[in-house]
C-alpha cells in the first residue's frame, strides 16, 4: 500500500531543511562562543578580585600584627585607602570571631551582626578563597591569613563583578540574537536563489511527467534552459543530466515510432502481397479449371488443342509466377547464392541478344566500356535474371521503335550496369514503389494473355538480388528518359590476369 505524504511532510523542503540546519548550526556556535567567552571573563574579573582580597588579608594582617596586644582592635580599617565595602575580622585561636566590621563609604566603619558573623563563621586558615552569602551585604570573596598569635578574615564584596558577568552575558546574548537574525535572513536569501535553478529543473521534470508518453507518439519534451545546465553548478549538472534523458527519450520515441510505422507498412505489404498472390495463381488457375471442364463435358465450342495449349500457358505462367514467389522467399531468408566470378560484358551482351529475338520491334543497342574487365562474384543466373528482367520490363512498356540501350562500366573497385529507353516513362505516382512487389501500371490486374503484362514481380526480384550481391537499384525516369542502374562491388582475386582489350563500344 503506498503511503501519501502528508502535509507535514510536504512542507519539509529542501530549502526549509538547509534553513533550519544552517540555523541551527548558527545558534549552537553562538552558544559555545558566548560560553567560552563567559567563562574566560568570569574567570578573568574572579581572579582580579581574588588577587585584591589576598592585598587587603594582607594588609589587615600588617596592621593587625602591629596591635597583637589587643585581639578586638579593628584600627586598621579605618586607615584611608580601604576599598568600600570591604569587611574585616580578628579571630582567636580556636578560629571563632572576636569582632568584625565592614567599611561603609563616607562614616565610620559598621560592627557586623550576629548573623553576618555567623556567615562567616568555620573558615580556615589555608590562605585559600572562599565565597560566602553575607546577610544585608550580599556575597563576598573571603581569605583568613595568620601571622603569628594574629589572625585576620578579609573580604571583599562580589556584587561588582557579578553585574559585570551578567551585563556581559546580555549584551553577547544581544549581539548572538541580532547576528542570528541577520545571519537567518542572508541564508533564507543565499538558499533561495541558489536552489532557483533546481526549482526550474523540478518544474521542468513536472511538465515532462504530465506528458502523454504511454501513447509512444514521439512528441517534443520541454527542455531545461540554457542557464541552467552549467556543468560548474550541482544544479545545472542535474539540469544538463536531465536534458540528455530527454533526448533519449525523444530518439526512443522517434525510434518506436519509425519502428510502429514501419511495421504497419509491413503488414500491409504482406496483406497486398497475399491478395495479389492469391489473384495471381486464382487466374490461371480459374483458367485451368475452366477449361478442363469444358473438355470433360466433351463440348464443341472449343477445340482440344487450344484448350490443352491454354492451360499448359496458364500453367507455364503459374509456374513461373510460384518460382518467383520462392526466390524472393529464399532471398528475405538471406539464403546464400552460388557464387563465381561472373564477366558482366558476356552476360549483358547475351541478355540483349535474347531481348532482341524475343522483341524485335524495339531498337536495341550494347555500349561496352572494354579499359577495364567487368567481373563480379556471384550467382551468373541470377544476375542474368535481372538483366533480363530490366530488358523484359522495358519491352512490355514501351511501344513499338523504342530504343533501348544496355551498358557496362568499371571503375573504382565498382561495375555498374544501366539500361537506358527513351520510352513515355514511369508515372511519378508510380516511381516510388516501383520496386515494391505487385506494383504494376495496370491496376486492374486484368490481361488478355500471359504475354501482356508481367505479375509485378520483375522488378522486386531485380532489387532483391542485386541486394544480395552486395549491389543496389536505383532507377531515374522522365518522359522521354528512363534509366535503370545496378551497382555491384567489383570481384578482386589475385593471380586474376587483366585483360588488355581496345576499343571504345560496340553497338547491336
Amino acid at each position: 500500500m503506498s503511503r501519501r505524504p502528508n502535509a507535514r511532510t510536504r512542507t519539509r523542503s529542501l530549502r526549509t531543511r538547509l534553513l533550519v540546519f544552517v540555523s541551527a548550526t548558527l545558534v549552537v556556535v553562538c552558544v559555545a562562543t558566548g560560553l567560552i567567552t563567559t567563562l574566560f571573563q568570569r574567570a578573568y574579573l574572579m581572579g582580579n578580585l581574588d588577587d585584591r582580597v589576598r592585598n587587603a588579608a594582607e594588609r589587615a594582617l600588617g596592621g593587625a600584627s602591629s596591635h597583637r596586644n589587643t585581639d578586638d582592635d579593628l584600627a586598621f580599617l579605618r586607615e584611608t585607602g580601604q576599598p568600600a565595602g570591604m569587611l574585616s575580622a580578628r579571630l582567636d585561636e580556636d578560629g571563632a570571631i572576636v569582632s568584625a566590621a565592614v567599611v561603609v563609604p563616607d562614616a565610620p566603619t559598621r560592627d557586623l551582626s550576629t548573623g553576618q558573623r555567623t556567615a562567616l563563621a568555620g573558615i580556615r586558615a589555608d590562605g585559600a578563597l572562599h565565597t560566602r552569602a553575607v546577610p544585608g551585604l550580599g556575597n563576598y570573596r573571603v581569605t583568613v591569613l595568620v601571622s603569628g598569635d594574629a589572625r585576620v578574615l578579609a573580604g571583599l564584596p562580589m556584587d561588582d563583578v557579578q553585574d559585570m558577568i551578567s551585563g556581559l552575558v546580555m549584551i553577547e546574548t544581544g549581539v548572538a540574537v541580532a547576528g542570528l537574525a541577520a545571519a537567518g535572513c542572508v541564508c533564507a536569501v543565499v538558499i533561495r536563489r541558489l536552489l532557483r535553478p533546481l526549482g526550474r529543473v523540478a518544474a521542468t521534470a513536472a511538465d515532462i511527467s504530465r506528458a502523454p508518453l504511454g501513447h509512444g507518439e514521439a512528441t517534443t519534451l520541454t527542455r531545461v534552459p540554457e542557464r541552467d545546465t552549467d556543468p560548474g553548478s550541482e544544479a545545472g549538472q542535474v539540469g544538463a543530466a536531465l536534458n540528455h534523458l530527454l533526448d533519449h527519450v525523444e530518439s526512443s520515441l522517434a525510434e518506436r515510432q519509425r519502428g510502429e510505422e514501419r511495421m504497419r507498412r509491413s503488414e500491409e505489404r504482406m496483406r497486398r502481397f497475399l491478395a495479389d498472390a492469391s489473384h495471381e495463381l486464382r487466374t490461371p488457375l480459374a483458367s485451368i479449371a475452366g477449361y478442363a471442364e469444358l473438355m470433360n463435358r466433351g463440348t464443341d465450342r472449343v477445340e482440344a488443342v487450344l484448350a490443352w495449349r491454354r492451360v499448359s500457358a496458364e500453367s507455364a505462367r503459374m509456374t513461373g509466377l510460384v518460382e518467383d514467389l520462392l526466390l524472393l522467399a529464399r532471398l528475405d531468408e538471406g539464403r546464400p547464392l552460388h557464387s563465381s566470378e561472373v564477366d558482366l560484358t558476356a552476360l549483358v551482351a547475351e541478355a540483349v541478344w535474347d531481348a532482341r529475338a524475343a522483341g524485335s520491334g524495339h531498337d536495341w543497342q550494347l555500349e561496352l566500356s572494354l579499359d577495364t574487365p567487368a567481373l563480379v562474384a556471384g550467382d551468373e543466373a541470377r544476375l542474368h535474371q535481372v538483366v533480363a528482367n530490366l530488358l523484359s520490363n522495358a519491352r512490355m512498356h514501351t511501344p513499338a521503335g523504342t530504343r533501348v540501350t544496355a551498358s557496362v562500366e568499371s571503375a573504382d573497385g565498382r561495375c555498374v550496369i544501366r539500361v537506358h529507353d527513351n520510352g513515355p516513362g514511369i508515372p511519378p505516382t508510380l516511381l516510388p514503389t516501383v520496386f515494391e512487389r505487385f506494383t504494376r501500371a495496370d491496376t486492374s490486374r486484368s490481361r488478355a494473355d500471359a504475354d501482356s503484362g508481367g505479375s509485378g514481380l520483375g522488378l522486386a526480384i531485380a532489387a532483391a538480388i542485386s541486394a544480395a550481391h552486395g549491389g543496389h537499384i536505383q532507377v531515374n525516369s522522365v518522359p522521354g528518359h528512363t534509366e535503370f542502374t545496378i551497382d555491384l562491388p567489383a570481384a578482386i582475386e589475385a593471380g586474376v590476369a587483366e585483360r588488355a582489350v581496345t576499343g571504345n563500344g560496340a553497338s547491336v
